[in-house]
């Protein structure tokens, strides 16, 4: 069902879009990947152009967590030591080991990350180069152009 919904997205606005396949195929991957809602988490806009995502990681000290960035894909893993749950009568707290993923545009850049009080914020930032800002292009005449 999610492939078909791709393919009819793809196929209606692809005479519109050019080289926007990747991002398709990246969004098809999401799409059919089986990610667990744990632990729960905010994407929050900050401004026009900062983002933070929050995950609620009650448990988990700074060395349990990995945050890594490879390319445009963001991933936080946490692993918890099993000597952790030495001595609990009662586990309220979820503490599993956990792996998210996110997929960051192009433009976006990883300004830090932070672990307070349970919760893990990482900072992002929309960085447009100057190259890809909006400008005017002057028009010429066809011969300066294709000569």
């Amino acid at each position: 069902m999610v492939n078909s919904t791709f393919e009819t997205i793809w196929r209606d606005i692809s005479p519109f879009a050019v080289g926007f396949d990747r991002t398709f195929g990246t969004l098809e991957v999401l799409a059919n990947s089986r990610q667990t809602n744990y632990p729960p988490y905010n994407i929050r806009k900050v401004s026009d152009d900062q983002y933070t995502i929050e995950l609620a990681v009650a448990g988990f000290e700074e060395k349990d967590i990995d945050v890594e960035l490879a390319g445009e894909n963001l991933t936080i893993k946490g692993n918890r030591p099993k000597e952790a749950e030495n001595g609990l009568l009662h586990q309220g707290l979820a503490a599993r080991d956990f792996s998210k993923k996110f997929v960051l545009s192009d433009d976006m850049i990883i300004k830090g990350a932070a672990l307070s009080n349970g919760m893990l914020y990482i900072g992002i930032e929309r960085v447009i180069p100057e190259e890809k800002r909006p400008r005017k292009i002057k028009l010429t005449s066809k011969n300066k152009l294709l000569g």
